[in-house]
């Protein structure tokens, strides 16, 4: 490839890694940024090696939402009132590419979340908060890539398919200090056994410094547990990057969710599921080919959620990735 072709590529790979973050809007504000952040692991065809990419996300989900309007705390009568969830989520991914074809990724999460809530069940509103950090549930991508170059229009193309699970590693058992279980919603894991499948398709434009890219991810549990099963989800995203300088980008992506409400004698459903879209801008800056830094904002511009969830204003994501 030339070279800024093949530079362009390097970080298009970022913008198209469908290992996807869940749960964004859930009913008590447990929630991962849905920003595609995996740098270098997709769009390089012939390098088979190891990627290694590190992430930190803040999310202070503090405005209760029903439908898609913001209400007060307690302003719609429930067995508790939601009042803040903060989630600093620190995100591990290793991809190992074993030819131009074909890769594997595994992502490890760990959440650290604060969630405040009133609980009414007594007749008397009482405060009930929850402080923890726990292994979350670790998800396995596969990937079949196939690419295209178009050497007069110095157009290079990917596309591809992602299958894979994610494994009920997470606790769904912690309590907080005075002895409570927090809400299945609220837990580090969802208890489940859940089928991954998406595709997507990308251009480096090279002629121009620039890519772009789509892609699609459905998740869904195979099983049910301890009379929880979370929702189907629909995840979409598309993006584009522009090249200011060799070592200097620029981003934009769109990210949309399409969650269906948790069923079972401990999910609730009246305040579960949504419809969710943000915009989420970033930079990055690379130290060299196989060592970068990048940051991106995120931020609602459409939120439509069942009963009243938590939500955040805006969100952000830290991270550094190399490849070995």
């Amino acid at each position: 490839m030339k070279p800024s072709i093949r530079s362009t590529a390097l970080w298009l790979g970022a913008l198209l890694a469908v290992i996807a973050h869940q749960n964004a809007g859930a009913t008590c504000g447990a929630s991962f940024c849905m920003v595609n952040t995996n740098w270098n692991l997709q769009g390089i065809a012939g390098e088979p090696g190891l990627r290694a990419d590190f992430r930190y996300e803040y999310i202070n989900q503090d405005k209760p939402v029903s439908g898609g309007k913001r209400v007060a705390v307690g302003q719609i009568p429930q067995d508790h009132d939601e009042v803040k969830t903060i989630n600093r989520n620190w995100i591990g991914t290793l991809d190992y590419t074993i030819n131009d074809k074909w890769s594997v990724a595994a992502t490890l999460p760990v959440v650290d979340r604060f969630h405040h809530h009133v609980d009414n069940g007594s007749g008397t509103p009482t405060p009930e908060q929850w402080s923890f950090m726990r292994i979350g549930d670790i998800r396995i991508l596969g990937r079949y890539q196939l690419s295209s170059e178009n050497r007069d229009s110095a157009i290079l193309s990917f596309y591809g398919i992602n299958f894979g699970v994610k494994l009920p590693t997470g606790d769904i058992t912690v309590q907080n200090t005075g002895g409570t279980r927090a809400e299945r919603t609220l837990q580090p894991g969802t208890g489940t056994t859940d089928l991954l499948l998406g595709a997507y398709y990308s251009q480096a434009l090279g002629a121009y410094d620039s890519s772009w890219f789509v892609q699609g991810l459905w998740q869904s549990p195979l099983n049910s547990r301890a009379d929880f099963r979370p929702g189907n989800r629909l995840s979409f995203d598309v993006g584009y990057r522009y090249e200011v300088t060799e070592n200097v980008g620029l981003m934009v992506q769109l990210n949309a969710l399409i969650k269906r409400r948790d069923n079972g004698l401990q999910a609730e459903p009246e305040s579960s599921g949504g419809k969710l879209l943000f915009v989420s801008p970033g930079a990055s800056y690379a130290f060299s080919k196989n060592f970068q830094v990048y940051g991106f904002v995120q931020k609602p511009i459409y939120q439509y959620v069942n009963g009243v969830q938590l939500t955040a204003n805006w969100s952000t994501v830290v991270g550094v990735s190399a490849r070995f």
